[in-house]
């Protein structure tokens, strides 16, 4: 490693460690102590383990990032002691207050710990709380919990209705009864398996059943340290007497009516195929709750009411009420973006969508998009030289079925869908003007509302070239990767895309997760005919007198968004994300419109979007407008984001990633991916933004600067360079980075 750069890691490590040496505690009134942490004792019981016991401390101390270190609350506390001057209050909001000691919680506590562990099946247990000798104005709590004792069971018996049919249905669920000879009594076990009994119960008929017919007794006295368990259910709620107890049958579906208003134009049998709620068919839960989430998912009505009333002879009768939504409407997104060299480049993008079509749920799509870029000079004058423009305009219709498999079929909460569409881009660079049109047949659904997949059976794309510069001749004459990539090429293919998430919102409140892969692969069949196609001179095989592009791509992404702090309002979003594409057979390189690239308002953001890369290689002198692709891509993110007033809200990030070209494809050494090379080839930036958080829409300003250009000959930016040319990008979008 350069010496250099371990100065500069020396650096950064004393500056953090003087950051963590700052005091967290000078704002605190006299006779307040800092909360530093919780400290849970176990005694005399050295296998016990339980994860939650924290969740029931009612004061947690700040959030940390390593040792015990705050870094946010040294941010808060670096304000004055004036809450109400801006500085200040802009200086807090940055921050995180210190959570300052209240005895009166410890009790509190102290109470949830001992009956969490009896609820779980510590009977007796000791618990214990109190401060540990504060050290300055810091203060740890430590509670000292002696787990109490635990009774096997020794056998479980059933008493269970005589008359009608539960006891038949009731022991042939026996099998996969949660609570078995061995397990430990509690009453967090006893009511998970009430639960589940009543609802497969539900499933089979029985309309009236609840947990709250379950009534569960425990002698242990009978055999010493032993639980003989019985399992009692009841023809009545275990609040009421015998007197309410009533013969527990099995329900059927009466009669069922779907209303709606009059003016909503929608096909009536339709909406026959997507309920699942037949007359004449026992009664079951999950159909219910299918059909309601089916007609959800339709997203042409704005509300969908199931109410069900017991009637005569055990039947259930089912009244959906639905609402219509208004049907059209347009959406706008936007992207722009500049940089220290006067580059501007603006993305917008408006579309038009009917969610009602044809009158059967068909989702209509119609977009116009548009990108273009342009460098602007001392009072704002364009370099016409410099410029490009692209347009691009696609339709879309989606049905709300699997083509040859009729929706009556799928019986699941999600109703599957079909998407036909068509677009057309067009684009006129410096070096070259281009047409690409495509088509593409999908299917698209979700299970259980947290995987989404869309399935593309086939893929078409024509891309032609035409208006090519001397210039940009030239080079590709004496580069052969630009000759591969830049050619008229035919694109006949599939792709998957899945994606599973714990929080499916639009704009999510709360933590989640997800992850996201996409496979693409192309070529392949077209290839199995190759011998009986005309050639071009290097011997691919040409569809309609253009060589068809054969390659493999995948893509994925990993990312998770903790919250803390008081009502969640902080948060910390990472990202993982890689990918890879490999071109074979019919081809020597990936089409262009295939390669991966980095920078831009979702990506490295203190580059724009395709100008950093591929590995150490400086910037391509061939375009005009820099285009930097590679067929691998590497990146990692991370951003902080916190309230400051108002609807407004700041972040700040780090972005670490590239792209690089294998040794295949790469005419360049230094933009070849290599482990002895890997480090020194990460692009770097941090940055800080604002946005404005409109509840349906939320907009964003990011300000990304250079920590570490892999092009420079000095690639470590110092901070008097960080505003230079090529320093910085400045980016707006709709919506959050990742």
């Amino acid at each position: 490693m350069r010496k250099k750069s371990i100065i500069r890691i020396a650096l950064i490590l004393v500056a953090g460690l003087l950051a963590g040496a700052c005091s967290t505690t000078r704002l605190l009134e006299m006779g307040q102590y800092r909360l530093e942490r919780n400290i849970i004792d176990v005694k005399d019981a050295p296998g016990f383990r339980d994860p939650e016991l924290e969740n029931y401390i009612r004061q947690q101390p700040n959030s940390s990032i390593i040792f015990g270190w705050s870094p946010l609350v040294n941010i808060y506390n670096w304000s004055g002691r004036d809450a109400d001057k801006w500085i200040n209050k802009t200086i807090r909001n940055l921050g995180e207050a210190p959570v300052v000691y209240d005895p009166d919680l410890v009790q509190v506590s102290v109470d949830n710990l001992r009956n969490h562990l009896e609820y779980i099946g510590y009977y007796g247990s000791e618990v214990d709380g109190h401060p540990d000798e504060p050290k300055g104005k810091r203060v740890s709590v430590r509670y000292e919990i002696r787990p109490g004792r635990r009774y096997p069971i020794r056998d479980i018996l059933y008493d269970v209705p005589t008359r009608g049919d539960i006891a038949a249905d009731f022991y042939a669920d026996t099998a996969n009864v949660t609570i078995r000879r061995g397990s430990y009594l509690s009453e967090a076990a006893l009511a998970e398996e009430s639960m589940r009994s009543a609802a497969w119960l539900r499933n089979r008929g029985y309309f009236d059943l609840s947990q709250n017919n379950y009534v569960f007794l425990a002698d242990t006295l009978a055999y010493p340290g032993e639980a003989v368990l019985t399992m009692r259910l009841l023809e009545h709620a275990r609040n009421e007497g015998e007197e309410s107890a009533r013969e527990l049958v099995r329900y059927r579906f009466g009669n069922v009516t779907i209303s709606h208003p009059e003016t909503m134009p929608f096909r009536e049998k339709f909406l026959r195929k997507v309920n699942g709620i037949v007359p004449g068919r026992p009664y079951s839960e999950t159909v219910v709750s299918n059909t309601y989430a089916r007609l959800s998912a339709i997203r042409y009505f704005s509300s969908v009411n199931v109410q069900l009333t017991p009637g005569d002879s055990a039947k259930v009768d089912c009244a959906i009420r639905i609402q219509p939504s208004n049907p059209r409407g347009l959406r706008f997104n936007i992207e722009a973006s500049t940089n220290s060299n006067g580059l501007v480049g603006l993305s917008p993008q408006i579309s038009y969508y009917h969610k009602n079509i044809f009158h059967g749920g068909e989702w209509l799509n119609v977009g116009l998009m548009g990108n273009f870029q342009m460098k602007v000079g001392k009072n704002f004058k364009v370099d016409r030289s410099v410029r490009s423009t692209e347009f691009g305009v696609s339709t879309s219709i989606s049905f709300p079925k699997l083509l040859l498999f009729p929706v009556a079929r799928f019986r699941g909460r999600s109703v599957p869908r079909t998407d036909i569409a068509l677009s057309y881009n067009f684009q006129d660079r410096p070096e070259y003007t281009r047409n690409i049109l495509s088509t593409s047949f999908s299917y698209i659904g979700n299970l259980r509302n947290r995987m989404w997949y869309q399935i593309s059976p086939l893929q078409l794309s024509v891309v032609r070239l035409y208006d090519l510069k001397d210039s940009f001749r030239e080079s590709m004459a004496t580069n052969p990767f630009l000759a591969n990539a830049y050619m008229d090429h035919f694109d006949a293919g599939a792709s998957m895309t899945l994606y599973n998430t714990t929080n499916a919102d639009a704009n999510p409140t709360t933590a989640y997760r997800y992850w996201r892969l996409q496979v693409d692969a192309s070529g392949n069949i077209l290839a199995l005919a190759k011998g009986l196609m005309k050639k071009d001179a290097n011997g691919a095989g040409m569809i309609w007198d253009t060589p068809f592009a054969q390659y493999v791509r995948l893509e994925g992404s990993v990312g998770r968004t903790w919250t803390f702090g008081e009502e969640n309002k902080r948060a910390l979003a990472t990202r993982l994300l890689a990918g890879a594409g490999y071109a074979y057979g019919n081809s020597e390189t990936l089409p262009f419109e295939k390669q991966l690239y980095a920078g831009g308002a979702g990506s490295l953001r203190g580059w724009q979007a395709r100008s950093v890369g591929p590995g150490r290689s400086a910037l391509n002198e061939t375009f005009v407008i820099p285009n930097q692709t590679g067929d691998i891509r590497l990146e990692a993110n991370v951003e902080y984001r916190f309230p400051l007033f108002w609807r407004l809200k700041g972040a700040a990030f780090v972005d670490v990633g590239n792209v690089w070209n294998n040794a295949k494809t790469a005419t360049d050494e230094s933009a070849v991916l290599k482990m002895s090379t890997f480090a020194e080839s990460l692009a770097a930036s941090w940055g800080t933004g604002i946005r404005m958080d409109l509840s349906y829409i939320l907009l964003r300003i990011d300000l990304g600067i250079r920590l570490h250009d892999p092009a420079r000959t000095q690639p470590w930016c110092k901070p008097n360079q960080w505003f230079d040319a090529n320093g910085y990008a400045v980016h707006f979008g709709v919506g959050y980075p990742f």
